[in-house]
């Protein structure tokens, strides 16, 4: 703005020059002032232009980097919704391993029932085994008294071994 008025001083210069018909020093003074305001006027539009480029520069960058923040959000988003996906698939696999969690306990518990069960029968079998082991060690006293047979006591359980003389005395079949 400030050049303008300028021009506009050199201007009325001019015009007060030639209707007053001065002197050429006065013309001559007001044209060196017209070049310089010429000069300072095209120095000023170049200024004007380079921060015009600077600014369009400067749009250029600024709008650049809201598309890469608009792309962020974007991917940004998309890493949201495959957690989410992520997130829920875990959480019907957590349900489910709950659920085998919860069956397999239920399992443990009767296997440790039967278990038990088995070891109490166990212990039933065993003490009708320890009476029917003294019942065979005296069946087998009284064989050895009867046959004169030599047992084997140190053979494997539920078994008897013996050797020994028969004598025939008399009875038919035993000789």
């Amino acid at each position: 703005m400030a050049a303008f008025r300028d021009i506009e001083e050199v201007s009325q210069g001019l015009l007060s020059l030639l209707g007053a018909n001065r002197a050429k020093a006065q013309q001559r003074r007001l044209l060196g002032r017209h070049e310089q305001v010429v000069e300072r006027l095209l120095e000023t539009q170049d200024g004007a232009e380079q921060q015009l480029r600077e600014i369009v520069t400067m749009e250029k960058e600024v709008a650049q980097c809201l598309l890469n923040a608009k792309e962020q959000v974007h991917q940004g988003g998309v890493e949201l919704q495959q957690l989410e996906a992520g997130l829920q698939e875990a959480g019907e696999e957590d349900a489910h391993l709950k659920a085998s969690l919860l069956q397999l306990t239920r399992e443990l518990e009767e296997l440790k029932e039967i278990e038990a069960d088995l070891e109490r029968q166990e212990k039933e079998v065993d003490e009708d085994t320890t009476v029917t082991i003294p019942s065979a060690v005296y069946v087998a006293q009284l064989y050895h008294q009867i046959s004169k047979i030599e047992w084997d006591y140190e053979c494997e359980p539920g078994m008897i071994k013996g050797r020994g003389m028969f004598e025939c005395h008399g009875v038919p079949g035993l000789c």
